[in-house]
């Protein structure tokens, strides 16, 4: 089969969802596709070429397309989709999150901001506030991710054994109350996220004045 920028993104995507984002080598890419690794510079000229192709190609899979909210539908409802979909494209892949932290200039994200930025203005809001909402909404959604994917210790090990839960409780009850209630009636980290971002939204939209 012959070596193109596709087929090497492709592999790429594989070998992030096999080894993570530090385990993306392009020695290890190279070996995959039976090549040398000089061989990919023809098509990705170093390696944050590379992470952005792969920005490019973990947002195309969850966003194949853009389209605007209908002429019905608040924009605070569909930018809280928007921001769902991004989640959601991000946590499809092992380090999505730092990908796209990573990647130096992401067409597809720049899309996305685009057709966020441009809605809000068609709905009224000033032009510097809709930049500061929707880079605020992103920025809350990639932090988000990058907690959610970050490598968490093994509760046997060393750093775990001399933590006292009772005393950290003792010194942080209503933290660690607070982390309790809100998790006891079923709730999930997904209702986290989409709790966490109806703030961000619903105090952007008051502040803009727009309700729609």
């Amino acid at each position: 089969m012959a070596l193109d920028r596709q087929r090497i993104v492709d592999e790429a995507v594989a070998l992030l969802d096999a080894e993570g984002l530090d385990g993306l080598t392009t020695r290890k890419l190279a070996a995959r596709l039976g090549v040398q690794s000089p061989t990919l510079y023809w098509h990705l000229p170093n390696k944050a070429a590379l992470v952005t192709a792969l920005a490019e190609a973990i947002l195309d899979q969850e966003f194949p397309e853009l389209t605007p909210p209908g002429p019905e539908e608040p924009w605070q409802d569909w930018l809280s989709e928007l921001a769902g979909r991004l989640r959601r494209a991000l946590l499809a892949h092992p380090d999505g999150a730092r990908v796209l932290s990573a990647a130096q200039l992401c067409r597809k994200m720049a899309a996305i901001s685009e057709l966020a930025m441009s809605t809000l203005v068609a709905r009224g809001v000033p032009l510097r506030q809709a930049r500061v909402i929707v880079l605020t909404v992103e920025r809350f959604t990639f932090g988000h991710v990058l907690e959610e994917q970050a490598p968490r210790p093994d509760a046997d090990a060393d750093a775990m054994k001399d933590f006292d839960m009772a005393a950290f409780t003792e010194q942080h009850p209503t933290l660690v109350s607070g982390i309790a209630e809100y998790f006891q009636s079923d709730r999930t980290v997904d209702d986290l996220f989409h709790d966490c971002l109806a703030v961000v939204i619903e105090g952007a939209a008051a502040k803009a004045g727009t309700v729609s």
